[in-house]
């Protein structure tokens, strides 16, 4: 925590992340925003009358999307800190490690499926943990080999899928598995096409061309995986403006 608001407790770190959040959004388009910008100099303002127009109208725009983005700036901080847990672990086990970790944990379920399930289930249970095994080099490799971008473009995505993919698929072969992760998938579904997917006609087109059952559940997990990791990453780097690494 930054050392200018641990003595000031809750509301003053709350203060500091909405003002840190608030000057972020005002660099955008203005120089010498952010407090630890300004120097001797100050922080800037603009010296013409259209100027300070369209700086207090700019400022009160970021007033409300600051007042929408905190919260999600609070998930972020605890994303940021299980992620960082889980980098440092990749990053001490290595690629070698990584991959002999998940080798491990979905070559235990492989096991599992060879035991509880049908030829067919146990091949697909070993090819989900292949892709998953795959998916997890690609996050270790694109997080700890690239900049922020390619840590959130790619990073995030490989590891949502290397999450998502085999539970999903055991469970079309374990009846166990299919009343929990089913019926949740379901509900899921269907908010998504009655809420954020309900535009341009998206949700009419997916409810037409696919139905939600058997192989189109693992589809849907995989193709979740993608806008999750996306998600979640852009958490972590809201986080990282607001309280950058080291505060």
């Amino acid at each position: 925590m930054h050392g200018g608001t641990s003595s000031t407790g809750l509301v003053g770190a709350i203060r500091y992340d909405l003002k840190r959040l608030h000057e972020s959004w005002m660099a955008l388009f203005f120089p010498r925003q952010r407090s630890n910008q300004g120097g001797v100099l100050g922080k800037w303002e603009p010296s013409t009358t259209s100027g300070r127009v369209a700086y207090r109208g700019w400022s009160a725009v970021g007033t409300a999307v600051v007042a929408l983005l905190y919260p999600l700036t609070l998930f972020g901080f605890a994303a940021r800190y299980y992620t960082r847990k889980i980098d440092g672990t990749a990053t001490r086990l290595g690629v070698v490690g990584v991959v002999l970790l998940s080798l491990l944990v979905w070559g235990g379920l492989t096991a599992l499926a060879r035991l509880r399930f049908s030829t067919d289930g146990f091949l697909a249970v070993g090819a989900a943990g292949g892709v998953a095994t795959v998916a997890a080099v690609l996050a270790y490799l694109s997080g700890t080999r690239g900049g922020r971008f390619s840590t959130v473009l790619l990073a995030y995505p490989f590891a949502m899928t290397a999450l998502f993919l085999p539970p999903v698929v055991a469970a079309l072969y374990s009846p166990t598995l299919s009343e929990v992760i089913f019926p949740k998938s379901y509900t899921l579904a269907v908010w998504l096409l009655d809420n954020p997917l309900d535009l341009w006609g998206i949700n009419t087109f997916l409810r037409e061309q696919f139905t939600l059952e058997g192989a189109n559940y693992a589809a849907m997990w995989f193709g979740l995986s993608v806008p999750t990791g996306w998600f979640l990453g852009l958490l972590v780097t809201l986080a990282d403006v607001v309280r950058p690494k080291g505060e």
